[in-house]
């Protein structure tokens, strides 16, 4: 295995240069995983997706989720993507969800999680028998599937407003939003990471129908705050 070596940078702390540990093709592109120190990060088709330095939003994700529900006894959780496995694994540690259900259209990721480096994170997670894995695109779940969940956590792309994969870009339409409401029962919650908060976006989930549109913010040191959408599918 590559040993890490630093790199250092006029007037800065010495940082960790980014080891590959895997590189796949696949139906979408190329898809990557990289160390750098003790963190993960993937990278697909060349731009960065996420890493395992900070999981607070992808927490807050399904907090909010379950926040949101009020008294339901054991509701059922659809998580979209698998990602790092931040957000499966804090699901799966809340005896309080009932089916949890994740997604994921890359086959390099699952196996990352399955048997590779991301296991550690997602292991129990995928071993607890309320636990489905589902090997399939999201945005053809959503609008396919006849299941139905009393939340959606989606954490796709890098959210409603820069999307990597133009593909994803339908999930925020009117007609992706309208399948979302769809999968959810009624009262059902539909929490929506970004990297970005998003007006625009709060628009259109209220003109798709949905009530108790709100935003909650991840606070940083410096730059845009990642950001968890929050709605409601009327009873």
């Amino acid at each position: 295995m590559a040993v890490t070596t630093p790199v250092t940078t006029p007037a800065t702390a010495p940082v960790t240069a980014p080891v590959t540990l895997d590189r796949r093709e696949g139906p979408y592109g190329e898809v990557v995983l990289r160390r750098r120190g003790e963190d993960f990060e993937i990278i697909a088709n060349g731009t960065f997706l996420m890493d395992t330095s900070d999981g607070r939003s992808e927490r807050l994700l399904i907090d909010a989720a379950l926040g949101a529900l009020g008294a339901r006894a054991h509701p059922a959780v659809l998580v979209g993507g698998l990602g790092v496995g931040f957000s499966l694994a804090h699901a799966a540690a809340e005896p309080a969800w009932g089916r949890i259900a994740v997604v994921e259209r890359e086959e390099a990721i699952i196996d990352w999680h399955r048997e590779g480096p991301l296991a550690r994170i997602s292991g129990e997670a995928l071993a607890d028998p309320r636990t489905v894995l589902v090997h399939d695109d999201l945005v053809e779940y959503v609008r396919s599937s006849p299941d139905t969940f009393d939340a959606l956590c989606l954490d796709i792309d890098n959210g409603p407003g820069w999307t990597v994969d133009e593909g994803n870009d339908s999930l925020y339409s009117p007609s992706g939003l309208a399948a979302c409401a769809a999968r959810l029962n009624p009262g059902g919650v539909l929490a929506v990471w970004s990297a970005q908060p998003s007006g625009d976006f709060e628009e259109s989930l209220r003109n798709a129908g949905f009530s108790g549109v709100r935003t909650e913010e991840v606070p940083v040191a410096r730059g845009v705050p990642d950001v968890v959408h929050l709605a409601v599918r009327p009873a």
